[in-house]
């Protein structure tokens, strides 16, 4: 009988809502080199067009979206995922197959994907707003007065445009987290942003550019919550 300590529920999206204060200029880049036309200025050049254009915070556009979105999906599928895992470890004293964490995995992804898709929706267009002409620009002062001025202007079933390939886009990337989830993810997450924004673009670098680091900060964060603040158990079973 061994001592272990155990995630808290929320665990899995406070660590993805520390990450991504620290990787959201990279998110915001990652979308300007997917909705760029013919001119192709690469990374750098994109973030020092940003800057020059708009100054350094710019970089930040779309923050409070970007939480709202990790608190939705980030908070959701970590959550499904933990506690069924949790449930079928403790009930059946036994450890996860493989299929079992696909499958948890899965439908965590998917319930977190649509149900964080529309501060995704408004977190692409207020990134990319700087880049249209004046007269056509959203100017979305926060998530909040995004959504309601969608549903007022828009309506309300456009929040969801692109729910279903984002809650696809969920299932891979929760069952993938990494490197093969920007492979995997990488068609989904075309058609979900251009669904999103109205907008064409392609390329697997702009994605991993951000998904990479923001994933490897997630799970250093998750880490250090679960050996600082988790719950105590004693169980035979190591974690899975």
């Amino acid at each position: 009988m061994g001592k272990k300590t155990a995630f808290r529920w929320y665990f899995g999206g406070l660590a993805s809502v520390v990450a991504t204060c620290v990787t959201h200029p990279l998110d915001l880049i990652k979308v300007h080199l997917q909705t760029q036309h013919r001119a192709n200025i690469g990374f750098t050049g994109t973030a020092m067009r940003v800057i020059s254009f708009s100054g350094f915070m710019a970089l930040y556009n779309g923050l409070s979206a970007s939480l709202c979105r990790q608190l939705t999906y980030s908070v959701t599928r970590f959550a499904i995922y933990h506690s069924m895992r949790d449930h079928v470890i403790h009930n059946q004293k036994q450890h996860l197959y493989f299929y079992q964490k696909v499958y948890m995995a899965a439908l965590g992804g998917v319930v977190g994907g649509f149900l964080g898709s529309p501060a995704e929706m408004v977190n692409v267009r207020m990134q990319n707003d700087m880049k249209i002409p004046v007269h056509l620009r959203r100017n979305y002062s926060h998530v909040l007065n995004g959504m309601t001025r969608i549903i007022q202007e828009e309506g309300f079933l456009t929040l969801f445009s692109g729910a279903p390939l984002a809650s696809g886009r969920g299932a891979l990337m929760t069952v993938a987290q990494g490197l093969c989830a920007t492979l995997l993810c990488q068609p989904l997450d075309v058609l979900k942003t251009r669904m999103m924004n109205t907008q064409d673009y392609d390329g697997t670098f702009p994605a991993a550019i951000r998904l990479i680091p923001h994933t490897i900060l997630t799970f250093v964060f998750l880490e250090q919550l679960r050996l600082n603040y988790g719950i105590s158990v004693k169980s035979d079973l190591g974690q899975d």
